[in-house]
């Protein structure tokens, strides 16, 4: 066999081992990949339980959207990044509404409906609003940085968390994934109950 026939050979050996070599290594835990839009099913927390009032005085607990796909937003009127945001929630409310799906504001303002009232009548916001405490924000978490979104599956469990401004997309596909979600049917014993009465996210 020539030489030349011989570096040739080796060439291509080596240029398949690194292919099966990276292909391996990209496979393996800690490699870079895309974020999944929403947390597996099993390390999703249920949500907390409140009881908040909406503009027109009314309470509003979490229990109302069982069986719905809830976008939850913590926000303030002067929190630029929530004014970014905002509006994509008004068109994720509008666009999916009558699949089981919607946007609950939580205004973190400490002057209440004063300023929320006139900003979201400025925006023409299409979805609830209520007032936030700090007891409310406890529990889910602290709320330390403003907007925190919370993306809350049928069954009333956290599925993913967004702290600061994330992107549209993002969004879009876990609402998309969780609309796909089915309602856990509790009367077969096939899933816990829709919504957890906790005191602490601990």
């Amino acid at each position: 066999m020539s030489l030349t026939r011989l570096l040739l050979i080796s060439a291509i050996a080596i240029a398949l081992f690194a292919g099966f070599f990276f292909a391996g290594r990209s496979s393996q835990p800690g490699s870079v990949r895309a974020a999944a839009p929403v947390k597996p099913h099993q390390d999703r927390r249920p949500a907390p339980e409140f009881a908040l009032k909406d503009a027109d005085g009314k309470t509003v607990h979490l229990e109302d959207y069982k069986g719905k796909v809830l976008l939850l937003d913590f926000f303030a009127t002067w929190c630029g990044p929530c004014k970014i945001e905002i509006p994509w929630f008004m068109e994720m409310e509008r666009k999916n509404k009558d699949k089981g799906f919607s946007v609950l504001g939580v205004s973190m303002d400490d002057e209440g409906w004063e300023v929320v009232k006139p900003f979201l009548a400025n925006l023409g916001v299409n979805y609830r609003v209520v007032i936030g405490n700090d007891a409310t924000a406890q529990i889910y978490g602290g709320v330390d940085a403003l907007p925190t979104t919370f993306l809350i599956d049928r069954n009333g469990k956290i599925a993913a968390v967004h702290i600061g401004l994330a992107s549209k997309k993002v969004f879009e596909d876990g609402i998309e994934q969780l609309l796909q979600d089915p309602v856990a049917d509790a009367s077969r014993g096939m899933a816990l109950p829709a919504f957890a009465f906790r005191t602490n996210t601990k």
